[in-house]
């Protein structure tokens, strides 16, 4: 694929946390399992509508770079390790990406079957 062309095989994941040390388990884990090839950490005010009533929390975001296809992998790890009941984890296909980043995240991350 040429620099800087379409590719829908990569996408960015985006899933909030309830702490830094699961969003640091979270991290650990799909990184050794090479189902991501990076992880962002940002810390986060959120709020929202939970069981009636608005809501406020401190949270960790994490933005994940990954294969679209290991989705369901990624969202099996997360689900043993997320304290939340209903978490969102977020799938936004990247359009572009540079060449370097291409053949990086193939080799960093599980692209297998």
């Amino acid at each position: 694929m040429p620099a800087g062309s379409t590719n829908s095989d990569f996408v960015e994941l985006v899933l909030a946390c309830g702490s830094w040390q699961e969003a640091q388990a979270i991290a650990d884990t799909l990184l050794g399992k090479h189902l991501v090839a990076c992880v962002e950490f940002l810390e986060i005010k959120s709020k929202y509508h939970r069981q009636g009533a608005l809501r406020e929390a401190d949270e960790i975001k994490l933005v994940m770079e990954a294969a679209a296809m290991n989705f369901e992998k990624i969202e099996a790890e997360i689900k043993k390790l997320h304290s939340y009941d209903t978490f969102v984890l977020q799938q936004i296909p990247i359009e572009r990406v540079s060449k370097r980043a291409e053949t990086w995240w193939l080799e960093e991350t599980n692209t297998k079957d």
